[in-house]
């Protein structure tokens, strides 16, 4: 069953799992029903990791559970979507982690506070729901802000994400310097550097100085127009703009910030990375600070304009490298503390820190990660924090980076050189069959070889939907069954991937 399926929009009668029509009807099956939630809120957090958790889940509510349908609730039309698209299935199997038998998931938007049904297919705008009908100049975010026109609009901002909670080290110490520099200098109406380029793979904290320059320079003048957008949601807003034919007044609204942050650089496509490269390069005329970041050097995002990528690439770029044992060592202690602050009695020995440390060596996120999940173990087990539960609790996060991490981009340079073609063929519209074989097999390498999702996986591929990706994932599976020379070429290719 496919997630737009799993999301039935009809309400349907039947038996809740507390013998009623609903187990929110009286007081004790709506303490249970809190007590369930509670419990697979929990298991979320330490599966899908704290920022992934606080970014999608945290206002998630579930409503009731009507026989083996789940009912949520969301406050964005956007949100619905999105968990839709990505996260049915960790959703589920919370669920029946907790042995709550749940078999589908009913998600609806709620209205003044109110959750209202989610039709099958229904796309058109919710005028009632402000987080997604705000004009320019209003709060476009995804969760609550400061109370004060156009600053901080755009994304949500963690507050966890500032300085004081970066962890420096040799791998960013010219990172975080530079965002120190660009946060002081926004204060006082100036520009440092213009624009600033950090990139670096995924979880080595490039989102947490983003967040942190924008939390800093909001602080010290609550009067500046900072906007912080993934390039999701800026292309979510533009392309919004234009359908209701207000694009006039969203690029005079970008246009009059004092600093724009643009996240996840790597996923703009199409007419919005066009639209970035005119705000760009208008922001930096009139000495407006601009802040970007994503997952490759400038030179390789191939969606954008070269215009574009030669300006990104002519201000100042920043890499973060890699983290060492040391700086791993220094997060996970920082973790550690701040967990040990919420829970009273909470104990990591530094055996255990040294062994996460050593062993979980990918990023920032699979160490915090690791720290969720002993923190869970530990609240719902009771049991001790040691190495011996350490090594069974994260036995698979070990285990899965234990190969070298490839990125969908390493993909498509091994791809288009082995069948010599461009990469741009590879992104592009063409079917002719010299192009569409190798692209279906790049497709399948993504999915087998990454940990993206299959929109994600889309995007990068020229801007595809995800029935694409999968259909072509599927022809190379059914290929290779039959076909002994492809699966040959298919594991020499895996081969130069993994080398």
């Amino acid at each position: 069953m496919s997630g737009a399926q799993e999301f039935n929009a009809e309400n349907r009668g039947g038996k809740s799992i507390g013998g009623d029509r609903s187990m929110s009807g009286g007081k004790s099956d709506n303490d249970r029903l809190e007590q369930i939630w509670t419990r697979v809120r929990t298991r979320l957090r330490a599966t899908m990791g704290e920022d992934v958790f606080t970014s999608w889940f945290a206002r998630l509510e579930l409503e009731e559970l009507l026989d083996d349908v789940a009912h949520l609730s969301v406050p964005t039309r956007f949100l619905s979507s999105w968990i839709q698209s990505n996260y049915t299935q960790p959703i589920l199997d919370a669920f029946n982690a907790e042995k709550t038998k749940v078999e589908r998931l009913h998600l609806t938007v709620r209205v003044n506070g109110q959750a209202r049904p989610r039709l099958a297919g229904d796309e058109q705008p919710q005028p009632q729901v402000r987080d997604e009908e705000s004009k320019p100049g209003e709060n476009l975010s995804v969760a609550p802000r400061p109370q004060r026109a156009d600053a901080l609009s755009g994304s949500s901002l963690d507050p966890r994400m500032t300085f004081d909670t970066f962890v420096p080290g040799t791998a960013n110490e010219m990172a975080l310097g530079v965002a120190r520099q660009v946060a002081s200098a926004v204060a006082h109406k100036s520009v440092a550097f213009n624009p600033v380029y950090i990139h670096s793979s995924v979880g080595l904290g490039k989102s947490h100085l983003l967040n942190a320059i924008a939390r800093a320079a909001s602080e010290a003048d609550d009067q500046l127009k900072i906007v912080y957008l993934t390039a999701d949601h800026f292309m979510y807003h533009f392309i919004n703009a234009v359908q209701r034919q207000t694009a006039i007044g969203f690029k005079d609204w970008l246009r009059r910030i004092d600093l724009l942050l643009i996240d996840d650089m790597q996923f703009l496509q199409g007419k919005s990375a066009t639209e970035f490269g005119h705000t760009l390069g208008t922001l930096i005329s009139g000495a407006k600070q601009v802040v970007v970041a994503g997952d490759v050097p400038p030179r390789d995002l191939e969606m954008l304009d070269e215009r574009v990528r030669s300006r990104l690439s002519g201000g100042l770029v920043v890499p973060i490298n890699s983290l060492d044992l040391d700086l791993r060592r220094a997060i996970v202690t920082r973790r550690a503390e701040m967990a040990s602050t919420r829970f009273a009695g909470m104990h990591f020995p530094a055996a255990v820190i040294d062994y996460i440390a050593l062993s979980v060596t990918s990023h920032g996120r699979d160490l915090d990660g690791a720290v969720n999940r002993l923190v869970a173990a530990n609240q719902l087990t009771g049991e001790m924090i040691t190495v011996q539960l350490a090594e069974k609790t994260l036995a698979d996060l070990i285990r899965a980076r234990e190969t070298p991490l490839v990125r969908i981009e390493d993909i498509l340079k091994i791809v288009s050189r082995h069948y010599k073609i461009a990469k741009t063929d590879l992104l592009s519209s063409r079917r002719s069959r010299d192009v569409v074989r190798p692209r279906q097999i790049a497709m399948y390498l993504a999915k087998s070889l990454t940990t993206r999702s299959l929109p994600e996986i889309g995007r990068r591929f020229g801007g595809r939907d995800h029935t694409t990706v999968l259909h072509s994932v599927r022809k190379v599976e059914q290929l290779m069954k039959d076909d002994r020379e492809l699966c040959q070429e298919i594991e020499l290719l895996k081969r130069m991937l993994e080398e």
